[in-house]
């Protein structure tokens, strides 16, 4: 039976404020399809790219409202700390759990099209590090819908492009320019596929659980899961190792973790963990040497040693660590 992929959504990260511009550029404004766009936005930030993408192209560009309709030719933007998801043929705006730090989180709202739209979904990853949208748009494809990726070498940031291209097989991968052209064409041809396989129990529960918020038990409750052994860095609650691929982890409560994103919050975890070791061990040796001067003062020669001896070591010490943060600081700056 025909039909018609009438639900785009979109998903971006660093570098993708351009190539979404690109992209709603080359889109017509009799577009036959609705439009849900996701970005990582900090949580308590505004943001000004619903104006953005209005002005880059000829669609009208709204930040998403919870209960909405679901509307062709409009394009919705998910909102600061909030996950865009479908409902019945409107949009739902949930505070569920982060994913990789993120809400609002591109797997989330494309796990949701997957179930809600199945094979009238449009899946589009564009520029971005790591790989947020890479599970979600293999929802995506198993059942039934079509995969876009941004080339590449078109990418600021090629992590999700290629993050995505690891996961998925699909023949639509081109520069964002041209990308906004063959949806535009895309979207108006009539599709011919087989009945939809049933949504599989692991994404109906992942959904669930972007839907229904942080509550007790969610992942453990109705998913059999190893543990991993790791903590989560959003709760330090214990991780199970969730999905139909290794390296997917989920918290007691919901908040989701792939291995390369726990990796990066680990970093940022010691890096914090350093700083604070070198503040104290700064005030240590500062606190050591006002004593050593008191000491001296008094005429107690043994105390006076003895203050002496743990500014030195804290010093070094401090001294050492320092060095170490600095040389890290520098590995980043030479490899971004």
């Amino acid at each position: 039976m025909a039909f018609q992929r009438d639900v785009v959504v979109v998903g971006a990260s660093a570098g993708g404020v351009e190539a979404l511009r690109q992209v709603v550029r080359s889109l017509s404004a009799d577009l036959p399809a609705a439009v849900l766009v996701v970005m990582h936005l900090a949580p308590g930030a505004p943001t000004a790219l619903p104006q953005i993408l209005g002005r880059a192209g000829p669609l009208r560009a709204v930040a998403a409202a919870h209960a909405a309709p679901l509307t062709a030719g409009v394009i919705h933007v998910a909102p600061p700390d909030h996950h865009l998801l479908l409902d019945d043929g409107a949009l739902m705006l949930s505070h569920g759990p982060t994913e990789n730090g993120h809400r609002p989180a591109i797997n989330a709202t494309f796990r949701s099209a997957a179930v809600a739209a199945g094979p009238r979904v449009i899946g589009v990853i564009l520029s971005g590090a790591l790989h947020d949208g890479a599970a979600g748009l293999g929802a995506i494809v198993e059942r039934g819908g079509l995969a876009m990726v941004q080339d590449p070498s078109d990418a600021l940031y090629p992590g999700m492009p290629e993050s995505a291209l690891a996961r998925v097989t699909t023949d639509h991968v081109y520069p964002a320019d041209v990308l906004g052209k063959v949806l535009d064409r895309l979207v108006r041809t009539p599709a011919d596929a087989g009945p939809a396989e049933p949504p599989a129990p692991t994404l109906l529960l992942e959904d669930r659980i972007a839907r229904d918020g942080v509550r007790r038990g969610a992942v453990a409750e109705e998913l059999a899961a190893a543990a991993s052994g790791y903590s989560c860095p959003d709760c330090q609650g214990a991780l199970l190792e969730v999905g139909d691929r290794p390296g997917q982890f989920r918290c007691r409560i919901g908040h989701a973790w792939s291995a390369e994103a726990l990796l990066g919050a680990r970093d940022i975890e010691l890096e914090r963990a350093l700083w604070t070791a070198l503040r104290s061990l700064d005030e240590k040796a500062a606190l050591a040497q006002r004593m050593e001067r008191d000491a001296a003062g008094r005429g107690h020669a043994g105390l006076t040693g003895r203050y002496g001896s743990t500014a030195r070591e804290c010093a070094t010490a401090a001294e050492r660590l320092r060095r170490f943060l600095l040389s890290l600081s520098q590995d980043i700056e030479a490899n971004p």
